[in-house]
């Protein structure tokens, strides 16, 4: 597998919704230039582009983005750089309608619903479908909105401070409302200091259904309108993390079941909760399910994966007991036909406390049981983030050049439940650190990994813990950090308005990483055009290492952004990476070699 089939196969399908008779989703294709185009499949005429050719569909509400393009009526509603855009009809020139940053885009009764954010704070905002699209202001808050969610004479929608992050305290709130006319009487429903309540959305039943992790997992909720009860209590996430607006996961089936994505550990599994509240999971070929689940009669479209299925665009029947699968579009191409891959096993590692830590083993392609070989330990970004069992070909590339890659769910980690996610407040670059250490270590222990050649890789947040924990004594030889934040305090003053909060609750910990506490090799890569964590600060670190005599290996990339997997710079990064890791393990053997000749 050469590094362009890794790039070219690292499509990312995102947004799936329904509208018009078809569904709809964006595709960002690495070799394409990074762009992201929103793309429809109807029966019979199969899938095709309708965002005009060139037309980057980005959302930068909340820094994250998310629900970025709206369609109805043949019109496509979208978000680019400059601000909100439509077309009348699909294929046409986009034509802007108003500035601004914008997101969570819905249709409700003629009108297009959104937030829109500037440094004052929140707005949700409504536009007339029709005529000229003139935009009134609904709600506003110097905090955050979300969620503009129209039902029968009412609007939900969610809301939370400027001090907090969804995930940390949500709210959920509904109204009177008429298109065209204003919110009267808000109620607070759910969410507060220590609940986040998201996704609201109406039901067929006239309630309205949210997800909440007051009982310390995110689970499904109605509100009656005299109450608020669980629909069907799940010691697992029934919601994602919410890094980004427009966030599905669960749906209506219009025969009075609900469908919903949860979330176990690294695993996710479609259930079916029936009208009794039983619930019935599903059986399906994936192992990994995207939060944007889209409904139509008993059918449900959904992005899934596996650890052999990159992630697809997929279609299940839900009216048999049988149900099955149609695959609508897929990243792997021709060139990918019949390619060996590296099917993970599960590793579970005691840690201080009690803890277990939890890690994806991906052995070498094609290595007999009893392999022995290079380690990469991944921690993943976020740190909310989670581990998928899924298919990724930036990863096989790796796998196919005779090195290991793990995986590791470190403390922090969605899929655990509340108290685990915030267990890692005033404690990072510290615990994470050290559960990715226990892992390696066990690696070690174990025989499989090669001592001396055991490295660590982080991105965003991950690339903070990489970088810790080569700056202190540990089982990792070199590191590499993408994207990477070094230094708490600072990116709390850089960082965007949406993420402050977070870096807030975070610090504390290991603090900022110094030049001075660097053991060993790091490759820094980052995007000059990054607003998450800003590459000034990571020119500074390798000027510090450059001055110490630890310089580092460092690949700035020019227009790329905080993310640097899915940019047009994807395959020089994994070259990069690659080559980082090959050239440190050359050093130590000439340095064995060395070592031998002297004592000869």
């Amino acid at each position: 597998m050469s590094v362009d089939d890794a790039v070219r196969a690292s499509v990312s399908y995102d947004q799936l919704r329904t509208g018009d008779d078809g569904l709809y989703w964006l595709e960002t294709r690495p070799d394409a230039g990074g762009g992201t185009t929103v793309t429809r499949w109807r029966p019979g005429e199969g899938k095709r582009d309708i965002s005009p050719k060139g037309f980057d569909v980005a959302s930068g509400v909340h820094a994250y983005g998310g629900g970025s393009f709206a369609v109805a009526e043949e019109t496509l509603w979208c978000v680019g750089r400059d601000g909100l855009y439509r077309s009348r009809r699909h294929g046409d020139e986009l034509e802007l309608v108003s500035h601004g940053s914008l997101g969570d885009l819905t249709i409700g009764d003629g009108e297009l619903l959104a937030v829109r954010e500037s440094e004052q704070g929140d707005q949700l905002v409504a536009v007339s479908l029709t005529g000229d699209p003139q935009m009134r202001t609904l709600v506003s808050t110097r905090g955050f909105l979300g969620a503009p969610r129209p039902g029968p004479g009412s609007l939900a929608w969610t809301a939370w401070s400027e001090h907090d992050m969804p995930w940390d305290a949500c709210e959920v709130w509904a109204a009177a409302y008429s298109p065209h006319g204003g919110v009267e009487d808000p109620v607070r429903l759910a969410g507060g200091p220590d609940e986040s309540a998201v996704e609201p959305r109406w039901g067929p039943d006239g309630a309205l259904y949210f997800v909440s992790d007051r009982n310390g997992w995110w689970n499904l909720y109605r509100w009656n309108g005299l109450k608020v009860e669980a629909v069907a209590p799940i010691a697992g996430e029934c919601a994602a993390e919410p890094w980004e607006l427009g966030y599905a996961s669960y749906g209506f089936l219009d025969d009075g079941r609900i469908v919903v994505a949860v979330q176990e550990g690294p695993r996710h599994r479609l259930v079916i909760i029936e009208p009794d509240g039983t619930i019935r999971p599903i059986g399906l070929p994936y192992t990994s399910i995207k939060p944007y689940l889209a409904v139509q009669g008993t059918t449900v479209a959904l992005i899934g994966s596996s650890p052999t299925a990159a992630p697809q665009v997929a279609l299940i029947d839900l009216a048999d007991a049988d149900p099955q699968v149609e695959v609508l579009a897929r990243s792997e191409h021709a060139g990918l036909d019949g390619a060996r891959v590296s099917a993970p096993t599960e590793l579970r590692v005691p840690v201080a406390n009690g803890r277990e830590v939890l890690a994806l083993v991906y052995p070498p392609t094609s290595a007999a049981a009893d392999w022995r070989a290079p380690v990469i330990v991944r921690a993943h970004p976020g740190p909310t983030a989670s581990c998928l069992l899924r298919l990724d070909w930036q990863a096989q590339f790796i796998t196919s050049r005779g090195f290991a890659v793990v995986d590791v769910d470190y403390l922090g980690s969605t899929g655990y439940g509340r108290v685990f996610r915030e267990s890692l407040y005033g404690r990072w670059g510290l615990d994470d650190v050290d559960d990715c250490a226990a892992v390696a270590v066990h690696l070690l222990s174990a025989g499989q990994a090669v001592p001396g050649q055991v490295f660590i890789r982080g991105a965003s947040a991950g690339g903070y813990t990489a970088l810790h924990a080569v700056a202190q004594d540990g089982p990792f030889t070199a590191a590499t950090a993408v994207s990477a934040i070094v230094d708490p305090e600072r990116w709390a003053k850089t960082v965007p308005r949406f993420q402050r909060a977070h870096a807030v609750r975070l610090r504390g910990g290991a603090g900022r990483v110094r030049a001075a506490d660097v053991q060993r090799p790091v490759l820094l890569i980052h995007g000059t055009a990054d607003e998450v964590a800003v590459v000034e600060d990571v020119r500074e670190l390798a000027e510090e290492l450059t001055s110490r005599g630890m310089a580092p290996e460092v690949l700035l990339l020019a227009d790329v952004g905080h993310y640097v997997a899915s940019s047009r710079r994807a395959g020089a990064a994994l070259e990069a990476e690659l080559a980082h890791y090959r050239s440190v393990m050359a050093d130590a053997a000439n340095d064995r070699q060395g070592l031998h000749s002297r004592q000869r």
